[in-house]
């Protein structure tokens, strides 16, 4: 039985988020406080996240528990639910945007004015706690709420940095998410009106008797098709992408990678819950919407893509290649399999570690080059910096799913989980003609990176990478190949998880 200190950890996490959030602006800005404050907070949900983890998993069964949050019980207060699934993703998502921080310490000291640094760490506390609410949530309006402080910390997290034309990305961004949000909130009357209830089981149960007896079939698929939609657009699904390498391109190394790596899975985290915990599989796939999403996401994998084969900026083509990545787990998703919602959840895992890695690599390389951000203008900069370099080839080759690396295992886990499905040539398919395009992109970086260009390296004038970056990209470094050579035990710990979702 899990004790009751285990019990306690998910609201601990976003309540010691929060109260840094509170803290931080009042911690004088000496010797960056701030920053290391919320890098103690985000380091202790880590370590007590693996202790969830370690304390779910410890008795050998699937175990999930159920924390009511105030004075007044289901289904009308708030509800915190922890599964393996829940507690894996929280220790993940802490141990990303710890990284994060690190890597891109000096790069935010650069980037950032100092009179807004301690509002920068505000923002990062917010989005840390909103991640584990979402992940943590059994609420769907509780969900909701964390969804707008994710978005508002996002596009603030954006907007930063100044400039006109960071100010004109944060409020493209900020459009587009409130859409999405005007989007998620009708859906979630709407299905208060159909169930009376908004916490997720009883939301489940009260949708079964309405697709038995055939009732409000009309509002009950308008409602998934708004909720889906609108968590697309926030989720950065092609069509629904064109905010981001906007929004990527012109903020801090730091953000960027927050964003790509951790902000944009909290959303599709949501959709997989919704999927899964309040419509369930069967009725995803009655209304058809499985089908929907595996078109788009095959449609997002080729055209983000595309878009990057593009980009001479090369924040912006990792940027359209997150976008490609999103393809990747709404096609795992479509499949409407546990196995392939468990693929879709590695994948998460594995962007979440690799893409921040990426975009810490980016900016690494482009500090070497005198701060400039175009693909040509890093060339030789692996000489420069040859962690960054080692960050970029690693990062490069997990997306094209090169064997032993993370990318790899978690396609081979998506063509996998396909096997069982009527979508399995097109999975094949998607796949091979994925990494093909990424390979058209990511090669041609790499290469550009590794070329001897004596001209240019006489004007690079950036100075010696830190031992905190070095540190940094070893460790993302050994995520990545741990991911790729040892994913097998993750992968049946995360369709554990899925089970009891």
């Amino acid at each position: 039985m899990t004790n009751i200190f285990a019990f306690n950890i998910p609201f601990v996490s976003i309540f010691l988020m929060m109260i840094t959030a509170i803290i931080t602006p009042l911690v004088p800005d000496r010797n960056r406080l701030p920053e290391k404050l919320s890098c103690y907070a985000i380091g202790i949900v880590g370590v007590l996240s693996a202790y969830l983890l370690y304390a779910l998993t410890n008795s050998g069964q699937s175990i999930a528990f159920n924390f009511a949050m105030g004075h007044y019980p289901a289904p009308w207060g708030n509800e915190l639910r922890a599964g393996p699934l829940e507690a894996v993703l929280a220790l993940v998502f802490s141990v990303s945007m710890l990284l994060s921080l690190l890597g891109n310490f000096s790069s935010t000291q650069e980037d950032i004015a100092p009179a807004r640094r301690n509002i920068f760490c505000v923002l990062v506390n917010l989005l840390t706690a909103a991640l584990l609410a979402l992940t943590y949530t059994n609420d769907l309006f509780t969900a909701y709420v964390f969804i707008e402080i994710n978005t508002i910390a996002a596009c603030s997290i954006v907007a930063v940095k100044e400039g006109a034309e960071t100010v004109r990305a944060a409020l493209r961004y900020l459009v587009m998410s409130l859409v999405g949000s005007g989007l998620v909130m009708i859906a979630i009357c709407l299905l208060y009106d159909l169930t009376g209830h908004l916490l997720m089981q009883n939301m489940h149960s009260a949708i079964q008797v309405l697709v038995v007896t055939k009732n409000y079939m009309m509002p009950l698929t308008v409602s998934l098709g708004l909720i889906t939609v609108g968590l697309a657009i926030k989720s950065a699904l092609y069509p629904f992408a064109s905010w981001l390498p906007d929004a990527h391109g012109s903020s801090t190394n730091a953000s960027s990678a927050i964003l790509s790596g951790l902000v944009l899975k909290g959303h599709i985290l949501t959709i997989i819950k919704i999927f899964c915990r309040v419509f369930g599989l069967e009725v995803i796939h009655a209304l058809r919407m499985d089908t929907v999403i595996f078109i788009l996401g095959v449609l997002s994998m080729i055209m983000g893509s595309v878009h990057a084969l593009r980009e001479k900026n090369v924040k912006r083509m990792i940027a359209w290649s997150s976008v490609a990545q999103v393809g990747y787990i709404f096609m795992a998703m479509g499949l409407n399999t546990t196995a392939g919602v468990a693929a879709a959840c590695l994948h998460i895992i594995v962007h979440a570690c690799v893409k921040p890695m990426l975009f810490t690599s980016a900016g690494g390389l482009s500090n070497a080059a005198g701060h400039k951000k175009g693909l040509h203008a890093l060339m030789g900069t692996f000489y420069v910096n040859k962690w960054a370099g080692l960050g970029l080839i690693a990062g490069a080759c997990s997306m094209m799913g090169v064997p032993a690396f993370a990318g790899f295992a978690s396609k081979l886990s998506i063509m996998l989980a396909s096997f069982d499905s009527q979508f399995v040539v097109w999975v094949i398919a998607a796949l091979a003609l994925s990494s093909v395009l990424n390979a058209l992109y990511y090669v041609p970086a790499v290469i550009v990176i590794m070329t001897h260009n004596e001209d240019a390296r006489r004007n690079f004038t950036a100075s010696a990478p830190t031992k905190l970056y070095n540190f940094t990209m070893f460790m993302f470094l050994m995520l990545n190949f741990y991911l790729g050579l040892f994913c097998m035990p993750l992968l049946r710990l995360i369709t554990r998880g899925v089970n009891v979702l």
